[in-house]
């Protein structure tokens, strides 16, 4: 019987082949129909959900130590079943050759010897280590055994048949640590995967696709390289359900896009309009402010503060800040409003009769008509003012480029210099901006904490204050400010008259200008390089050599394997890039054979036969490495040779069943008469278990 902690392997000693295989696993529960307590051994703990929430393991976590006795028994129980061995005593009457973990526990020996004398009343019992097994079965006499399977590496050096169990050592690193490396690679590579991963997946992926590279390091630096990056990256296409998307044909499309066209045009109509009007209601403010500020200079005190009063204002500052804040907001209203293109033909100014007449010599229908030619005049002198504030800004950014073709031109090094850092802080700026959208959508963040802060204090004047049911009075909406809120809300800390700078133009023109003049910029330095997906490093790593389309179910549900495939074998080598505190194989033989053996005649014969067992040495290149790096560590003159159990998987019970056959075995077992004298204790000493004959 061959227990690791990854299957439990049973047969008898004339079998070629363990009779039965299943996981060290056992699920048992109270099942409530038939009022009994029910187990499900191996596999069948897999069968449903129910069975699935009970999983229990024989071994402790990423060992193959004993550690839950119970399951041990129940497990013992379905292999003496399966056998067939069913004593009406309830003993299996059969000798045991059991497997157990290099340097076992006493405690896990002693307890799983009195379980199988006094529970199942088994006449013998031997122990051995699984690769020593291997190594026996595949004809072994010198060597040194690298053992690499489920939850460690063991590296055994034999003599004359005999394991030099001094010189042994064990890597803390195995299949099942493997699969927790590449679980952790690909969470932290995908943490927003839609379907679900488990370890059986994890370990069909390292089974399938990772390998040994010859060279980690060169290969690592150039495997996600465009040119091969077609071979190297391999897809795992999870299940998924694509969204059924109905095709409209094209007359549909075309009248769609008509109508979307139309639609577009009457909205740029109508907030144009508005933002005329607008401008205008502000412009009118921003007079009655500054005749306002005009009175205020030959006022006393007192009426001063009752004329800021009646504005709302708190003194003189707020009323020079309120009237800055319009002019700045007017001036960037008309450069982008007006914005158009200007008539050739001067439009001549209009009459307004009506505007020098008193209201008192007007009847209603006059009243009517001189509110209509004040707003008209009102128009007319906005377009005049922008007219010439916008030839005032062409001439303006004309003497800026004179200056800067100027500076340019008498220090071209410290031109570029202020180019870089412009350049630089429109890139973060770029940054902060898309770091805020994304912070939005995240009700974790700052921002939306912020947000959530501000709609809390929308309907109060007292923030901190509770509100009575009844007593207070919600006025929100009264005042037309109020509304501006929702801007706040949905833009964050912004005025309502701040509109978003255009940061990509300004960079483009910037990199411009740097393609132009600097030699050390090139096309490749341009963020809109750097952004495409060709040139993206990251997309190469997560989205293969592929365009990704992020509303594809499909593509949404692929997993790419590109340099886990040899990042995860590389462990074993390199353990520290897992964060494994030890050396790797090549270190560890390198210390056994020159520390180990002081005879070089000892030397040789171990490096002569190098065995390699265990699954996790099934992976391509595994051997050829393995041989390569020994070679630049180990002297010239030795002679390397390595080669591979014949079955790594089984050559281990194969080679428990043929010892067991063997008659000189016999005197290697434990019996129950030694066990009822001796106790539990009590080991005999034999070449393929721990306790090695001098």
């Amino acid at each position: 019987m061959v227990s690791g902690a990854s299957l439990l392997r049973a047969g008898w000693a004339f079998d070629k082949s363990p009779r039965i295989a299943f996981p060290a696993t056992v699920a048992r529960y109270r099942d409530r129909k038939i009022n009994r307590t029910v187990s499900y051994v191996g596999y069948n703990a897999f069968a449903d959900a129910t069975t699935r929430g009970q999983i229990r393991n024989a071994f402790e976590p990423g060992t193959n130590v004993v550690g839950n006795w119970d399951v041990m028994e129940g497990l013992l129980d379905y292999t003496f079943a399966s056998l067939g061995i069913s004593a009406q005593d309830g003993g299996v009457g059969r000798s045991i050759v059991m497997t157990e973990p290099v340097a076992n526990l006493g405690y896990s020996r002693r307890t799983m010897t009195e379980l199988l004398f006094e529970c199942y009343s088994a006449p013998a019992i031997a122990y051995g280590i699984d690769c020593l097994f291997s190594y026996r079965f595949n004809g072994g006499r010198n060597g040194l055994v690298v053992s690499s399977s489920h939850t460690a590496t063991h590296l055994i050096p034999v003599f004359n048949s005999n394991p030099v169990m001094s010189s042994a050592t064990r890597l803390n690193w195995g299949g099942s640590q493997g699969v927790d490396y590449l679980f952790k690679l690909l969470k932290l590579k995908y943490p927003t995967f839609p379907a679900k991963l488990t370890d059986y997946q994890m370990e069909e992926m390292i089974k399938e696709h990772c390998y040994v590279s010859k060279n980690f390091q060169r290969e690592i630096s150039t495997f996600l390289d465009w040119s091969d990056l077609e071979n190297k990256d391999h897809v795992i296409q999870y299940p998924f359900t694509e969204q059924v998307i109905v095709e409209k044909s094209e007359e549909e499309l075309t009248r769609i896009a008509e109508r979307k066209k139309e639609s577009g045009r009457r909205l740029q109509e109508q907030a144009a309009k508005i933002r005329l009007e607008k401008l205008i209601r502000k412009e009118q403010t921003l007079e009655y402010y500054k005749d306002l500020q005009q009175r205020l200079g030959d006022q006393k005190k007192k009426e001063i503060k009752r004329l800021l009063d009646e504005d709302e204002f708190k003194d003189e500052n707020q009323l020079e800040k309120t009237i800055h804040d319009l002019e700045k907001s007017i001036h960037k209203a008309r450069n982008k409003d007006m914005d158009g293109p200007e008539h050739p033909d001067e439009e001549a100014e209009p009459s307004y009769p009506l505007l020098s007449v008193a209201d008192e010599e007007l009847d209603e229908a006059g009243l009517k008509e001189k509110r209509h030619q004040r707003l008209m005049k009102s128009g007319y002198d906005a377009r005049v003012r922008a007219k010439a504030e916008k030839k005032l800004e062409r001439a303006r950014i004309a003497e800026e480029e004179r200056r800067d073709d100027e500076y340019r031109e008498t220090n071209l090094q410290s031109w570029l210099e202020d180019h870089r850092s412009v350049r630089q802080n429109l890139l973060q700026r770029i940054k902060e901006r898309d770091r805020l959208k994304a912070d939005l959508g995240n009700r974790k963040s700052l921002a939306s904490q912020m947000r959530m802060k501000t709609l809390a204090n929308l309907a109060s004047d007292q923030p901190g204050k509770k509100r009575r049911r009844g007593l207070d009075d919600d006025n929100f909406g009264a005042n037309d400010d109020d509304w501006g809120v929702y801007r706040t809300v949905a833009m964050g800390e912004h005025s309502e008259d701040e509109e978003e700078e255009d940061l990509g133009a300004g960079l483009k023109g910037v990199e411009a200008q740097l393609l132009k003049y600097d030699p050390t910029f090139n096309e490749s330095n341009t963020l809109e390089a750097q952004s495409d997906w060709t040139q993206s490093l990251m997309h190469a790593f997560l989205r293969g050599p592929r365009p990704f389309d992020p509303d594809s179910q499909q593509e949404a549900h692929q997993i790419h394997l590109n340099v886990e495939r040899i990042r995860v074998p590389e462990v074993v080598f390199q353990p520290s890039i897992a964060g494994l505190d030890q050396a790797g194989i090549i270190d560890i033989v390198a210390d056994i054979t020159n520390h180990g053996f002081a005879n070089a005649q000892d030397r040789v014969g171990i490096l002569g036969n190098i065995f390699l067992t265990g699954g996790n040495t099934m992976f391509a290149g595994f051997n050829e490495r393995l041989r390569r790096e020994l070679r630049a560590v180990l002297p010239v003159e030795a002679s390397i040779h390595v080669r591979n159990a014949n079955d790594p998987i089984l050559d281990a019970w194969k080679g428990a069943a043929q010892w067991a056959a063997d008659t000189e075995s016999n005197q290697s077992f434990v019996t129950r008469e030694d066990y009822q004298e001796k106790g539990a204790d009590y080991m005999k000493e034999h070449n393929v278990g721990n306790a090695v004959p001098f």
